[in-house]
Protein backbone atom coordinates (compact mmCIF):
# COMPACT_ATOMS: atom_id res chain seq x y z
CA UNK A 1 0.00 0.00 0.00
CA UNK A 2 2.85 2.39 0.83
CA UNK A 3 4.02 1.71 -2.64
CA UNK A 4 0.94 2.45 -4.68
CA UNK A 5 0.63 5.81 -2.36
CA UNK A 6 4.13 6.74 -3.38
CA UNK A 7 3.29 5.86 -7.35
CA UNK A 8 0.01 8.29 -6.41
CA UNK A 9 2.30 11.14 -5.12
CA UNK A 10 5.34 11.35 -7.96
CA UNK A 11 3.01 11.48 -10.44
CA UNK A 12 1.02 13.94 -9.05
CA UNK A 13 4.09 15.99 -7.93
CA UNK A 14 6.05 15.76 -11.43
CA UNK A 15 2.52 16.99 -13.26
CA UNK A 16 2.13 19.63 -10.39
CA UNK A 17 5.36 21.49 -10.60
CA UNK A 18 6.14 20.52 -14.00
CA UNK A 19 2.75 22.29 -15.89
CA UNK A 20 3.05 26.04 -15.06
CA UNK A 21 6.84 25.48 -17.21
CA UNK A 22 4.81 23.56 -19.62
CA UNK A 23 2.40 26.39 -19.84
CA UNK A 24 4.97 29.00 -20.10
CA UNK A 25 6.76 27.27 -23.33
CA UNK A 26 3.44 26.21 -24.45
CA UNK A 27 2.19 30.62 -25.11
CA UNK A 28 6.01 31.45 -26.03
CA UNK A 29 5.55 28.92 -29.04
CA UNK A 30 2.20 29.42 -29.63
CA UNK A 31 1.01 26.34 -29.10
CA UNK A 32 -2.41 27.12 -28.43
CA UNK A 33 -5.76 26.70 -29.52
CA UNK A 34 -7.59 29.97 -30.33
CA UNK A 35 -11.82 29.87 -29.89
CA UNK A 36 -12.02 30.35 -33.85
CA UNK A 37 -14.46 27.84 -34.27
CA UNK A 38 -18.40 27.67 -33.55
CA UNK A 39 -18.42 24.41 -31.64
CA UNK A 40 -15.26 25.95 -29.34
CA UNK A 41 -16.90 26.82 -26.22
CA UNK A 42 -13.96 28.87 -24.44
CA UNK A 43 -13.78 32.41 -24.87
CA UNK A 44 -9.71 33.02 -24.81
CA UNK A 45 -6.46 31.40 -26.21
CA UNK A 46 -5.89 28.25 -23.90
CA UNK A 47 -2.45 26.09 -24.45
CA UNK A 48 -3.39 22.49 -25.61
CA UNK A 49 -0.31 20.24 -24.96
CA UNK A 50 -0.90 19.16 -21.35
CA UNK A 51 -0.89 15.32 -22.64
CA UNK A 52 2.96 15.72 -22.76
CA UNK A 53 3.31 16.04 -18.88
CA UNK A 54 0.30 13.81 -18.34
CA UNK A 55 2.41 11.51 -20.50
CA UNK A 56 5.64 11.51 -18.87
CA UNK A 57 3.71 11.81 -15.26
CA UNK A 58 2.39 8.43 -15.38
CA UNK A 59 4.80 6.56 -17.52
CA UNK A 60 8.07 8.21 -14.97
CA UNK A 61 5.88 7.18 -12.03
CA UNK A 62 4.73 3.63 -13.41
CA UNK A 63 8.32 2.86 -14.55
CA UNK A 64 9.88 4.36 -11.48
CA UNK A 65 7.70 2.33 -9.14
CA UNK A 66 7.23 -1.00 -10.99
CA UNK A 67 7.46 -3.98 -8.89
CA UNK A 68 6.51 -7.64 -9.78
CA UNK A 69 7.96 -9.12 -6.27
CA UNK A 70 4.62 -10.29 -5.31
CA UNK A 71 4.68 -12.46 -8.13
CA UNK A 72 5.28 -15.49 -7.83
CA UNK A 73 5.49 -18.01 -10.91
CA UNK A 74 8.29 -16.91 -13.75
CA UNK A 75 4.94 -17.19 -16.29
CA UNK A 76 2.93 -14.20 -14.25
CA UNK A 77 6.82 -12.23 -14.02
CA UNK A 78 6.99 -13.01 -18.07
CA UNK A 79 3.63 -11.88 -18.98
CA UNK A 80 4.20 -8.74 -16.78
CA UNK A 81 7.56 -7.55 -18.11
CA UNK A 82 6.03 -8.34 -21.72
CA UNK A 83 2.81 -6.29 -20.71
CA UNK A 84 4.88 -3.43 -19.79
CA UNK A 85 6.99 -3.40 -23.09
CA UNK A 86 4.22 -3.31 -24.79
CA UNK A 87 2.54 -0.39 -22.65
CA UNK A 88 5.31 1.86 -23.85
CA UNK A 89 6.19 1.14 -26.95
CA UNK A 90 2.18 1.18 -27.69
CA UNK A 91 1.92 4.43 -25.84
CA UNK A 92 4.57 6.15 -27.70
CA UNK A 93 2.99 5.73 -30.81
CA UNK A 94 -0.14 7.60 -29.92
CA UNK A 95 1.99 9.86 -28.16
CA UNK A 96 3.37 10.89 -30.98
CA UNK A 97 -0.08 11.00 -33.12
CA UNK A 98 -1.61 12.91 -30.85
CA UNK A 99 1.32 15.79 -30.33
CA UNK A 100 1.19 15.98 -34.18
CA UNK A 101 -2.89 16.51 -33.77
CA UNK A 102 -2.40 19.16 -31.27
CA UNK A 103 0.67 21.17 -33.12
CA UNK A 104 -0.38 20.77 -36.87
CA UNK A 105 -3.74 18.26 -37.33
CA UNK A 106 -3.75 15.06 -38.08
CA UNK A 107 -6.62 13.55 -40.99
CA UNK A 108 -9.13 11.61 -38.66
CA UNK A 109 -8.48 8.23 -41.07
CA UNK A 110 -4.93 8.24 -39.90
CA UNK A 111 -5.35 8.37 -36.46
CA UNK A 112 -8.00 5.20 -36.89
CA UNK A 113 -5.21 3.68 -38.64
CA UNK A 114 -3.11 4.43 -35.60
CA UNK A 115 -5.34 2.64 -33.10
CA UNK A 116 -6.17 0.13 -34.95
CA UNK A 117 -2.19 -0.76 -35.31
CA UNK A 118 -1.68 0.02 -31.21
CA UNK A 119 -4.74 -2.63 -30.83
CA UNK A 120 -3.26 -4.87 -32.71
CA UNK A 121 0.08 -4.92 -31.05
CA UNK A 122 -2.18 -5.06 -27.58
CA UNK A 123 -4.71 -8.33 -28.77
CA UNK A 124 -2.24 -10.47 -30.89
CA UNK A 125 1.40 -9.35 -29.62
CA UNK A 126 0.17 -9.13 -26.02
CA UNK A 127 -2.64 -11.11 -25.77
CA UNK A 128 -4.46 -8.52 -24.12
CA UNK A 129 -8.11 -9.29 -25.10
CA UNK A 130 -11.31 -9.96 -23.70
CA UNK A 131 -12.11 -13.61 -24.17
CA UNK A 132 -15.48 -14.09 -22.77
CA UNK A 133 -18.40 -11.68 -21.55
CA UNK A 134 -18.26 -13.97 -18.09
CA UNK A 135 -21.87 -14.55 -17.53
CA UNK A 136 -23.90 -11.39 -19.36
CA UNK A 137 -26.51 -12.79 -21.77
CA UNK A 138 -25.66 -16.65 -20.37
CA UNK A 139 -22.37 -16.17 -22.59
CA UNK A 140 -18.87 -17.68 -21.12
CA UNK A 141 -16.15 -18.08 -23.80
CA UNK A 142 -16.31 -16.80 -27.02
CA UNK A 143 -14.48 -17.94 -30.23
CA UNK A 144 -10.55 -16.46 -30.77
CA UNK A 145 -11.70 -14.69 -33.95
CA UNK A 146 -14.72 -13.14 -32.10
CA UNK A 147 -12.23 -12.68 -29.00
CA UNK A 148 -9.98 -10.45 -31.27
CA UNK A 149 -12.34 -8.55 -32.89
CA UNK A 150 -14.74 -8.04 -29.88
CA UNK A 151 -10.89 -6.15 -28.53
CA UNK A 152 -9.91 -4.54 -31.12
CA UNK A 153 -13.85 -2.89 -31.68
CA UNK A 154 -13.82 -2.23 -27.54
CA UNK A 155 -9.92 -0.81 -27.61
CA UNK A 156 -10.97 1.51 -30.46
CA UNK A 157 -14.53 2.76 -29.19
CA UNK A 158 -12.82 3.57 -25.44
CA UNK A 159 -9.77 5.64 -26.82
CA UNK A 160 -12.20 7.31 -28.99
CA UNK A 161 -14.73 8.13 -26.16
CA UNK A 162 -11.62 9.90 -24.00
CA UNK A 163 -11.18 11.91 -27.29
CA UNK A 164 -14.97 12.37 -27.79
CA UNK A 165 -15.29 13.64 -24.34
CA UNK A 166 -12.63 16.28 -24.24
CA UNK A 167 -14.76 19.19 -24.73
CA UNK A 168 -15.22 21.08 -21.22
CA UNK A 169 -13.06 22.13 -18.64
CA UNK A 170 -12.01 19.26 -16.44
CA UNK A 171 -14.09 16.58 -18.19
CA UNK A 172 -12.06 13.89 -19.81
CA UNK A 173 -9.66 14.06 -16.90
CA UNK A 174 -12.13 14.09 -13.62
CA UNK A 175 -13.59 11.00 -15.64
CA UNK A 176 -10.10 9.08 -16.05
CA UNK A 177 -8.96 10.13 -12.85
CA UNK A 178 -12.57 8.53 -11.37
CA UNK A 179 -12.44 5.52 -13.45
CA UNK A 180 -8.80 4.98 -12.48
CA UNK A 181 -9.29 5.07 -8.46
CA UNK A 182 -11.65 2.58 -9.23
CA UNK A 183 -9.44 0.56 -11.28
CA UNK A 184 -6.99 0.83 -8.78
CA UNK A 185 -8.60 0.03 -5.78
CA UNK A 186 -10.16 -3.05 -7.57
CA UNK A 187 -6.78 -4.20 -8.21
CA UNK A 188 -5.21 -3.51 -4.51
CA UNK A 189 -8.58 -6.17 -3.46
CA UNK A 190 -7.42 -8.44 -5.94
CA UNK A 191 -3.29 -8.28 -4.77
CA UNK A 192 -2.26 -7.60 -8.32
CA UNK A 193 0.39 -4.54 -7.91
CA UNK A 194 1.43 -3.81 -11.46
CA UNK A 195 -1.88 -2.29 -13.00
CA UNK A 196 -2.86 -1.25 -9.40
CA UNK A 197 0.78 0.95 -9.78
CA UNK A 198 -0.40 1.74 -14.09
CA UNK A 199 -4.00 2.89 -12.35
CA UNK A 200 -2.12 5.37 -9.43
CA UNK A 201 0.23 6.28 -11.96
CA UNK A 202 -2.23 8.02 -14.25
CA UNK A 203 -5.17 8.76 -11.33
CA UNK A 204 -2.02 10.84 -10.00
CA UNK A 205 -1.08 12.65 -13.15
CA UNK A 206 -4.44 13.47 -13.86
CA UNK A 207 -5.18 14.73 -10.22
CA UNK A 208 -2.19 17.18 -10.32
CA UNK A 209 -3.14 18.01 -14.25
CA UNK A 210 -7.06 18.71 -12.96
CA UNK A 211 -5.73 22.09 -10.77
CA UNK A 212 -4.64 23.51 -14.35
CA UNK A 213 -7.87 21.96 -16.24
CA UNK A 214 -10.84 22.47 -14.23
CA UNK A 215 -12.53 25.85 -14.91
CA UNK A 216 -11.20 27.91 -15.83
CA UNK A 217 -8.71 25.90 -17.68
CA UNK A 218 -4.98 27.11 -17.61
CA UNK A 219 -3.96 24.59 -20.37
CA UNK A 220 -5.67 21.72 -22.29
CA UNK A 221 -4.51 18.42 -22.89
CA UNK A 222 -5.42 18.18 -26.49
CA UNK A 223 -5.32 14.66 -28.68
CA UNK A 224 -1.80 13.61 -26.79
CA UNK A 225 -3.40 13.35 -23.62
CA UNK A 226 -6.98 12.10 -24.32
CA UNK A 227 -5.66 9.26 -26.48
CA UNK A 228 -3.12 8.16 -23.68
CA UNK A 229 -5.88 8.12 -21.31
CA UNK A 230 -7.97 6.08 -23.26
CA UNK A 231 -5.27 3.64 -24.21
CA UNK A 232 -4.18 3.01 -19.92
CA UNK A 233 -7.51 2.67 -19.14
CA UNK A 234 -8.43 0.25 -21.95
CA UNK A 235 -5.38 -2.01 -20.75
CA UNK A 236 -6.16 -1.23 -17.24
CA UNK A 237 -10.15 -2.41 -18.45
CA UNK A 238 -9.11 -5.44 -19.99
CA UNK A 239 -6.70 -6.93 -17.49
CA UNK A 240 -9.40 -6.38 -14.42
CA UNK A 241 -12.42 -8.14 -17.00
CA UNK A 242 -9.49 -10.93 -17.67
CA UNK A 243 -8.47 -11.13 -14.31
CA UNK A 244 -9.12 -14.90 -12.36
CA UNK A 245 -11.70 -15.32 -10.53
CA UNK A 246 -10.37 -17.68 -8.15
CA UNK A 247 -7.86 -14.79 -7.27
CA UNK A 248 -10.11 -12.39 -5.75
CA UNK A 249 -12.08 -12.57 -2.41
CA UNK A 250 -15.00 -10.86 -0.57
CA UNK A 251 -16.97 -9.05 -2.26
CA UNK A 252 -15.36 -9.17 -5.74
CA UNK A 253 -16.02 -12.67 -6.36
CA UNK A 254 -19.29 -11.75 -6.76
CA UNK A 255 -18.74 -8.83 -8.88
CA UNK A 256 -19.65 -9.16 -12.78
CA UNK A 257 -15.97 -7.42 -14.38
CA UNK A 258 -17.37 -6.38 -17.40
CA UNK A 259 -20.40 -4.48 -15.68
CA UNK A 260 -17.89 -2.57 -13.44
CA UNK A 261 -15.67 -1.76 -16.36
CA UNK A 262 -19.03 -0.52 -18.22
CA UNK A 263 -19.78 1.51 -14.81
CA UNK A 264 -16.41 3.27 -14.39
CA UNK A 265 -16.39 4.15 -17.98
CA UNK A 266 -20.45 4.71 -18.29
CA UNK A 267 -20.21 8.29 -18.98
CA UNK A 268 -17.36 8.41 -22.22
CA UNK A 269 -19.68 5.18 -23.71
CA UNK A 270 -22.99 6.59 -23.02
CA UNK A 271 -21.97 9.67 -24.47
CA UNK A 272 -20.13 8.44 -27.53
CA UNK A 273 -23.01 6.10 -28.52
CA UNK A 274 -25.57 8.35 -28.34
CA UNK A 275 -23.22 10.76 -30.86
CA UNK A 276 -22.54 8.13 -33.22
CA UNK A 277 -25.80 7.01 -33.67
CA UNK A 278 -27.37 10.29 -34.34
CA UNK A 279 -24.43 11.20 -36.81
CA UNK A 280 -25.21 7.97 -38.55
CA UNK A 281 -28.79 8.71 -38.97
CA UNK A 282 -27.85 12.20 -40.07
CA UNK A 283 -25.17 10.09 -42.44
CA UNK A 284 -22.49 11.96 -41.34
CA UNK A 285 -18.88 11.30 -40.15
CA UNK A 286 -18.55 9.69 -37.04
CA UNK A 287 -15.38 11.83 -36.10
CA UNK A 288 -17.22 15.02 -37.18
CA UNK A 289 -17.01 17.63 -34.95
CA UNK A 290 -19.95 19.16 -33.62
CA UNK A 291 -21.55 20.49 -30.40
CA UNK A 292 -24.33 17.93 -29.72
CA UNK A 293 -22.82 16.14 -26.90
CA UNK A 294 -24.44 15.65 -23.27
CA UNK A 295 -22.16 18.16 -21.60
CA UNK A 296 -22.74 20.62 -24.26
CA UNK A 297 -26.31 19.93 -23.29
CA UNK A 298 -25.86 20.66 -19.67
CA UNK A 299 -23.96 23.97 -20.71
CA UNK A 300 -26.92 24.71 -22.88
CA UNK A 301 -29.51 24.50 -19.76
CA UNK A 302 -27.21 27.21 -18.16
CA UNK A 303 -24.77 25.18 -16.08
CA UNK A 304 -21.47 26.50 -15.49
CA UNK A 305 -18.40 24.37 -16.84
CA UNK A 306 -17.73 23.69 -12.91
CA UNK A 307 -21.41 22.08 -12.29
CA UNK A 308 -21.59 20.54 -15.64
CA UNK A 309 -18.52 18.27 -14.35
CA UNK A 310 -19.55 18.19 -11.01
CA UNK A 311 -22.92 16.47 -12.44
CA UNK A 312 -21.04 14.19 -14.83
CA UNK A 313 -18.90 12.69 -11.75
CA UNK A 314 -21.82 12.33 -9.41
CA UNK A 315 -23.20 10.48 -11.96
CA UNK A 316 -20.56 8.20 -12.94
CA UNK A 317 -20.07 7.52 -8.79
CA UNK A 318 -23.41 6.99 -8.34
CA UNK A 319 -23.48 4.50 -11.58
CA UNK A 320 -20.18 2.76 -9.91
CA UNK A 321 -22.10 2.07 -6.86
CA UNK A 322 -25.13 0.90 -7.74
CA UNK A 323 -23.23 -1.60 -9.58
CA UNK A 324 -21.76 -2.87 -6.50
CA UNK A 325 -24.70 -2.80 -4.94
CA UNK A 326 -26.29 -5.05 -8.05
CA UNK A 327 -24.33 -7.71 -6.91
CA UNK A 328 -26.46 -8.97 -4.81
CA UNK A 329 -29.01 -9.97 -7.72
CA UNK A 330 -26.19 -12.67 -8.40
CA UNK A 331 -27.05 -12.40 -11.77
CA UNK A 332 -24.46 -10.69 -14.66
CA UNK A 333 -27.25 -9.44 -17.10
CA UNK A 334 -29.32 -7.99 -14.11
CA UNK A 335 -26.09 -5.77 -13.46
CA UNK A 336 -25.80 -5.03 -16.98
CA UNK A 337 -29.37 -3.99 -17.12
CA UNK A 338 -29.19 -1.65 -14.19
CA UNK A 339 -26.25 -0.13 -15.00
CA UNK A 340 -27.60 0.71 -18.62
CA UNK A 341 -30.95 1.96 -16.74
CA UNK A 342 -29.33 4.53 -14.96
CA UNK A 343 -27.26 5.47 -17.66
CA UNK A 344 -30.55 6.19 -19.41
CA UNK A 345 -32.49 7.98 -16.73
CA UNK A 346 -29.84 10.64 -16.43
CA UNK A 347 -29.61 11.18 -20.51
CA UNK A 348 -33.62 11.70 -20.04
CA UNK A 349 -33.04 13.64 -16.91
CA UNK A 350 -30.88 15.80 -19.09
CA UNK A 351 -32.77 15.97 -22.19
CA UNK A 352 -35.91 16.93 -20.38
CA UNK A 353 -34.04 19.87 -18.46
CA UNK A 354 -32.89 21.32 -21.65
CA UNK A 355 -36.34 20.91 -22.85
CA UNK A 356 -38.02 22.44 -20.49
CA UNK A 357 -35.07 25.67 -20.51
CA UNK A 358 -36.22 25.68 -24.45
CA UNK A 359 -39.59 26.34 -23.68
CA UNK A 360 -39.41 28.87 -20.97
CA UNK A 361 -36.93 30.67 -22.86
CA UNK A 362 -39.73 30.65 -26.15
CA UNK A 363 -42.30 31.86 -23.66
CA UNK A 364 -40.28 34.59 -22.90
CA UNK A 365 -39.42 35.86 -26.24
Amino acid sequence: MLLLILVFLTSFVVVLYATPALIKVAILKRLIDSPSEERKIHKRSVPTIGGIIIYAGTLFSFSLWYNIDNLVYSDAIFQSVKEFQLIVACSLILFFVGVKDDIIGTAPVKKLFAHIVVALILVLMGNLRITGLHGIFGVNEIPYWGSVFLSIFTYVVVVNAFNLIDGVDGLAAGIGFLASCVFGIWFIFANYYPYAALSFALAGALGGFLIFNFSPAKIFMGDSGSLIIGMFISVIAFKLIEFPVQDLSGIFVFCNKPVITISALSYPLLDTLRVFIIRAIKGQSPFAADRNHIHHMLLDCGYTHSRTVIIIYIFTLLNVSITFLSVYFYMATISLFTTVLCSLIFLFIVLRIRKTKKRKKLNHV
